[in-house]
């Protein structure tokens, strides 16, 4: 299980000491609950180690596999390949046997066996299991030399010959199979690992979503790349359903950050911008969303030359909103030092819940309000405080007469998104929507002590975890 944690100084908003502030830098989005075998009851499209859980219906035209045998052969599982290896040849040396047997019957071999005056065509070869013999010793090229073709009949020779070609042909499709087999790379998947869970959180003021991969053996990978993909499932216009649509996540392939030197472990970073999938996706819509990140790495095996390719996949619940990973790197006696144990570890940070897309249209500033000021909030209790990361826009609190430094600034008005009608409740006696009619219509006095700038609009944002206080974002 990953280590979950808070680190107070790396909040991105810097404290206030007010009373009301403290409500404020307490809400963060709480994660979600570690998915566990009982718990968890989501249909994975790929398993954590990186099994598709597709299962093929059936396949009319069967002789396709047939007609691509060593492939065939290659990815049967491994009791099952060496059931047909060694079938394989006991059906080839018991098949010649018989007809060795038949041969011997039809020439009268086997009633002349001690007869040094008989020409025989198969020689000492008096029962099915002698000839059975025979067949082995041939085709093995053992050759004890008791028994064996003469030349005293052509069709002996021919059938020996015929049998040592197809010997041959075994030989080779059984022996590559099994080399093949054995040589691939897929084991070497296994020291290719992947961080639990895939974490969002603000890099270079850009919202990232973010994922670890390490490789524990000292031998790299060669020419490592890095893709991901999202299936979603999904309903056109036409009223389609697509159940397993793929979008592709960028991961750098346009800057050359999807290839890898797999030294250390890689914090992969996929920025959210306007083609991002992510783009509209903000901490409450990801709570709701299913959805399942499949991450794949490839590259080539530095021992054999092979190409390597290691699966995993992240699915909404083990997406973390507002967390960091933990550095595993560290300087010790002139080199770098890698503590595996720290690989999968995140610590929580203070992250705003909007997304990407909302992020780019506010100005990050974040209020507390404390009593039914101008929004039915209880307890009563009159005052509004705020706290901002920008400089642009100055800290106003119920103690300050401060403003952004002018009192000519127009009517500040409030407005709410739509799902918040299912959220916050109604007094008894007003209706939903005569409430938010009333609360959000209302605007702020054109007073330099509460005037924050021109006609901002406010969007409220679901209660936190103290229901004494709502937050709103002024954009």
């Amino acid at each position: 299980m990953s280590s979950v944690r808070a680190d107070p100084r790396r909040n991105s908003i810097p404290p206030v000491q007010t009373h009301a502030t403290k409500h404020l830098l307490a809400y963060v989005p709480r994660p979600k609950p570690e998915s566990t075998p009982d718990t968890d009851m989501r249909q994975r499209y790929v398993t954590k180690d990186g099994k598709c859980r597709v299962n093929l219906g059936p396949i009319a035209d069967k002789s396709r596999f047939i007609s691509d045998i060593f492939t065939t052969l290659v990815d049967l599982k491994y009791r099952w390949f060496l059931l047909v290896f060694t079938m394989g040849y006991i059906l080839t040396w018991v098949a010649f046997g018989g007809i060795y047997f038949f041969g011997a019957w039809l020439r009268d071999d086997l009633s002349h066996v001690d007869d040094p005056l008989w020409k025989a065509c198969f020689e000492k070869v008096d029962s099915f299991l002698s000839a059975l013999l025979l067949s082995l010793e041939s085709q093995r090229t053992i050759g004890y030399g008791s028994r064996m073709v003469t030349a005293n009949c052509p069709e002996g020779t021919i059938l020996l010959m015929v049998q040592s070609i197809l010997g041959s042909i075994i030989d080779a499709l059984m022996v590559g199979c099994m080399f093949v087999k054995i040589s691939r790379p897929q084991q070497r998947a296994q020291t290719l690992i992947f961080s639990k869970h895939c974490v969002i959180c603000e890099r270079d003021e850009k919202l990232c979503v973010l994922f670890r991969i390490g490789d524990l053996r000292e031998s790299h990978m060669v020419d490592a790349k890095i893709r991901a993909k999202l299936i979603k499932s999904r309903q056109t216009k036409e009223g389609e359903f697509i159940p397993l649509e793929q979008s592709e996540i960028n991961l750098g392939y346009d800057t050359g950050g999807d290839r890898l030197l797999l030294v250390e472990p890689q914090t992969i970073t996929h920025v959210i911008n306007e083609s991002s999938p992510f783009w509209e996706m903000g901490c409450e819509r990801l709570r709701r969303e299913t959805f399942e990140i499949i991450v794949i790495l490839e590259g080539i095996v530095e021992a054999s030359g092979m190409t390597c390719q290691a699966r995993t996949s992240y699915t909404e619940d083990e997406v973390l909103w507002g967390h960091r990973f933990e550095s595993c790197i560290s300087l010790e006696k002139g080199a770098f030092r890698v503590d595996y144990s720290a690989f999968d570890k995140v610590f929580e940070v203070q992250m705003s819940p909007l997304s990407a897309r909302d992020r780019s249209t506010t100005k990050d500033l974040l209020l507390q309000l404390d009593g039914p000021f101008h929004l039915w909030c209880p307890p009563a209790g009159p005052g509004i405080t705020a706290t901002t990361s920008t400089s642009d826009l100055a800290t106003t609190a119920s103690s300050s007469r401060l403003d952004n430094g002018s009192a000519e600034h127009g009517p500040l008005r409030l407005h709410a998104p739509h799902y918040l009608r299912d959220v916050v409740e109604a007094p008894p006696e007003v209706g939903v929507e005569d409430h938010f009619h009333r609360v959000l219509s209302q605007t702020f006095p054109a007073d330099p002590h509460y005037s924050l700038g021109p006609t901002w609009s406010v969007r409220l944002l679901p209660p936190p975890p103290d229901p004494t206080h709502h937050q709103v974002v002024i954009s």
